[in-house]
């Protein structure tokens, strides 16, 4: 920051040295440090960092250097080359922000710490080539920005630079990509196959801890790793890692196992309320539940007259429920079970109070019974509609008609009412409320309008259609 009473053109800037390095690194200039395409303040040092400040003893900025970088693994390696990857920092100042990576490299056994990249690398991949084949090398990462260099992070291990004939690789079966359950007392035993050249070296970890050989066993072969537990106990319940090794070069698979037993019972039950036929219950959950979920509760009644128990609810998933249909006059005691995936509970929360449904006299007054008059005039609930036919084709008209009582149907050709009996020609059907006539191969002088009526003794109503008939 510049004070509020200097011109910052008329200032005069010092630097001053920081700390030096003992391998040389790029360091980008600012801007406002170069004159007429030279430095006006003699040789910076590329392999040293500075701070500039003002004839106030001001410093200009407050960069800071970034924190480690992460993870530091082994890609790949050959008889000549190691390629290491990470990622970048967990904390970055804005200020100064991140210019690279060096990457710095010693045999194991020495501190002569050496750079491999001669400029800054932005990548979070780097290939550390022309190496000695079976030479054993320590490897570092440092981050770098205008506040300096962050510390190192470095691979714990030496990687000994030699050509790997096959990576190790744990082949999880299927079934063990998800929770793995087991019941208290069955046992365990899980095949896991692996690949690697040469033999890979096996460890197991249960919760980031060696196994107990109390409690399991490991047998290993040159393809595959056995998991053995004789009797399963809730203790072996976890998180297990097995991990293959081959050199600097390792692959681990994860393996959760929860061993379940039955639940304990429900905490407590109550009688909430009783009221008509109806009892309501209310429990809180067991306080064992098993190692696993309870999935439901089944709930009993017992008639204090029998003693004897049935089952009213089961698989039931609330901790509160209301009892129905209970008997008049009875007294009734609950108990529930609680359940998860082993099955019922072998113990059981019974009611301490007893429920009793109190007869009670009920003066019932029928409502007096009051018949519904369903008679009603005739009315058409699907009209005629106009037709066309061709001579000698047979045709339909039809109509629905409702009405009580039921109306009798008359049909009409121009005003003049038309019958069975008299002309075979038209037959008319009466079926349901549904009306029709049928009029069988029609001549030209069956064209006009015909008429459909419907009559009851509450009234009477016409429904019409006109009928043309076209010859061939």
């Amino acid at each position: 920051m510049w004070p509020a009473q200097m011109n910052p053109a008329q200032s005069t800037l010092t630097p001053r040295q920081l700390h030096p390095h003992p391998h040389p690194l790029r360091v980008n200039q600012p801007d406002g440090l170069k004159k007429n395409g030279s430095n006006r303040y003699g040789a910076l040092h590329t392999s040293s960092y500075y701070h500039f400040y003002n004839s106030y003893d001001n410093p200009i900025s407050c960069a800071q250097p970034t924190s480690e970088p992460l993870e530091v693994t082994v890609e790949d390696k050959s008889d000549s080359s190691v390629t290491i990857t990470w990622r970048p920092p967990k904390t970055i100042p804005a200020n100064s922000g991140l210019d690279g990576y060096t990457v710095e490299i010693t045999k194991e056994g020495t501190e002569d710490w050496k750079a491999v990249n001669e400029d800054l690398t932005v990548s979070c991949r780097y290939a550390i080539k022309n190496q000695t084949t079976g030479d054993r090398l320590l490897v570092r990462v440092v981050a770098v920005n205008s506040g300096g260099r962050s510390p190192p992070a470095t691979i714990a291990d030496p990687i000994l630079v030699k050509e790997v004939g096959a990576r190790p690789k744990v082949r999880l079966p299927r079934f063990l990509r998800q929770r793995y359950v087991k019941k208290v007392g069955e046992k365990i035993n899980l095949v896991i196959p692996f690949s690697g050249k040469p033999k890979p070296v096996v460890t197991w970890l249960k919760d980031g801890e060696p196994l107990d050989p109390k409690r399991a066993n490991i047998r290993t072969s040159d393809t595959d790793s056995i998991l053995f537990v004789r009797q399963a106990e809730r203790v072996d319940s976890g998180s297990y890692e097995m991990c293959v090794k081959v050199d600097d070069f390792e692959d681990k698979a994860a393996i959760i196992i929860q061993i379940i037993e039955l639940p304990g019972p429900p905490a407590s039950i109550k009688v909430a309320d009783v009221w008509g036929f109806n009892v309501a219950l209310e429990w809180t959950a067991p306080k064992d539940n098993g190692n696993t979920e309870i999935t439901g509760y089944t709930v009993q009644k017992a008639d204090k007259k029998t003693g004897d128990w049935f089952n009213i609810l089961e698989h039931y998933t609330r901790l509160n429920a209301t009892i129905s249909d209970l008997i008049m006059g009875n007294t009734y005691t609950f108990r529930i079970f609680a359940e998860n995936k082993c099955g019922l509970s072998e113990e059981c929360a019974r009611t301490k109070e007893e429920a009793t449904i109190v007869k009670e006299v009920i003066d019932y007054k029928p409502t007096p019974f009051v018949e519904r008059d369903f008679t009603e005039a005739p009315k058409f609930t699907t009209v005629l509609n106009d037709r066309s036919t061709t001579v000698g084709y047979s045709t339909k008209l039809l109509c629905s008609v409702r009405g009580s009582p039921k109306p009798k149907i008359m049909w009409m050709k121009n005003k003049m009412i038309l019958n069975n009996m008299d002309n075979p020609k038209y037959r008319m059907i009466s079926t349901g409320g549904i009306c029709t006539l049928e009029i069988r191969k029609p001549g030209q002088y069956d064209g006009g309008e015909y008429v459909c009526r419907a009559e009851n003794q509450l009234g009477k109503v016409d429904t019409g259609c006109k009928l043309e008939v076209k010859s061939k």
